[in-house]
């Protein structure tokens, strides 16, 4: 039967026209053509919302890359869509912002890298560390189980839902308090993105100054982008540089994290039963990292095409609005009230004390 079937695999291939190597590219389109069609449809809809703006006000209060967070929010909460839709939209949310990340690097230059210094990049390892510790005791003083507030500490602290998922193993948390965090994660990250470019004229900030700011306090890279782009090049650039920097803090606290549970695990587990938790250093340090140093390096050797600058940016500025849409489409803002109101104070405390401890960094270093 077996060989039967394989001898007739020619026949059929050559009736329908579409063969093994064939197929693949059709089912990939296939699998993830509408998600990414209803990314774009989202996009559409915020760039003529934006467009509206300027006819109406003389200008756009609320950018397109803004306005497809709010669009695909309000999508997603009047509707879930099916799985059908799924694969595009996480694909868009994920890989085309990544390939976006890697693009930016090619508008940033050694001479950005100059300007955050030494100092700022050991502040940066200082606040994450603080803030671990800081939002790890509001969530205990709460009565937080010690796994969910560790969750909530290090995604408030890190890279939001990334950090969430890889310290969640190392440290056995329960599914349930790692649905929570993500909740949040997903929920208060629109807010923040929407709410934190209020603090410039509040605060006086300058567009380094609010860089750093984003940078230290938004949960993801898309995030980031999506809160210093309307206010400026620099505070983008310097922005998605600070937040790279707190990513890469991800693997020390994984590995410290996975030593003291791994301790734990032997004062109260017999050999024969400890399964210790193994580290992805490939999820550690992603490939788009790594993609975004490269380019930076390249612009720094001024090995990238001054003709090229400005097509990348323009395909960067794109893919994150896409991204942007994806990232909406997957907030469902009526989460959080599952979550219950302990969680909830002790995400926002642990906000709140982020940013404070982010202000007093950019004070203590003097940035201007």
């Amino acid at each position: 039967m077996i060989e039967n079937a394989m001898s007739l695999q020619p026949e059929v291939s050559l009736l329908t026209g579409i063969t093994p190597a064939t197929s693949r590219p059709l089912v990939w389109l296939r699998t993830y053509t509408p998600g990414i069609a209803l990314c774009i449809a989202v996009t559409l809809a915020a760039f003529g919302l934006q467009l509206a703006e300027q006819r109406v006000f003389g200008r756009a209060w609320l950018e397109a890359l803004v306005l497809a967070i709010l669009i695909g929010t309000a999508v997603r909460s009047l509707w879930k869509p099916a799985l059908y839709w799924h694969a595009g939209i996480n694909f868009s949310a994920k890989t085309l912002l990544e390939i976006a990340v890697v693009l930016l690097g090619a508008s940033l230059s050694a001479q950005t890298l100059k300007a955050a210094g030494a100092g700022l990049l050991a502040g940066i390892v200082a606040v994450v560390a603080v803030t671990i510790l800081t939002s790890y005791g509001i969530g205990r003083l709460l009565g937080l189980h010690h796994r969910l507030a560790m969750l909530v500490a290090c995604g408030n602290s890190i890279c939001g839902n990334s950090a969430i998922a890889a310290v969640a193993p190392v440290i056995r948390a329960h599914g349930d308090d790692v649905a929570a965090s993500i909740a949040f994660t997903a929920v208060l990250g629109v807010i923040v993105v929407l709410g934190l470019p209020l603090l410039v004229p509040l605060l006086h900030l300058s567009n380094l100054q609010y860089g750093v700011l984003a940078g230290l306090t938004v949960y993801a890279v898309p995030q980031v982008l999506a809160a210093t782009i309307p206010v400026s090049a620099l505070s983008a650039h310097l922005g998605t540089l600070v937040k790279l920097v707190r990513v890469l803090m991800l693997g020390p606290v994984i590995l410290v994290l996975s030593i003291v549970s791994s301790r734990s695990a032997d004062l109260t587990t017999s050999p024969s039963a400890q399964k210790k938790p193994q580290l992805a250093w490939h999820k550690i340090v992603p490939w788009f990292i790594v993609g975004f140093l490269v380019l930076v390096g390249l612009r720094s050797a001024n090995l990238v095409p001054t003709v090229l600058l400005q097509p990348i940016s323009s395909m960067a500025n794109v893919l994150t609005i896409i991204s942007m849409a994806a990232l909406g489409l997957g907030v469902d803002v009526r989460m959080v009230a599952k979550a219950g109101p302990r969680v909830t104070l002790a995400v926002v405390l642990s906000i709140v004390a982020l940013t404070l401890i982010s202000l007093m960094l950019i004070r203590a270093l003097g940035l201007a």
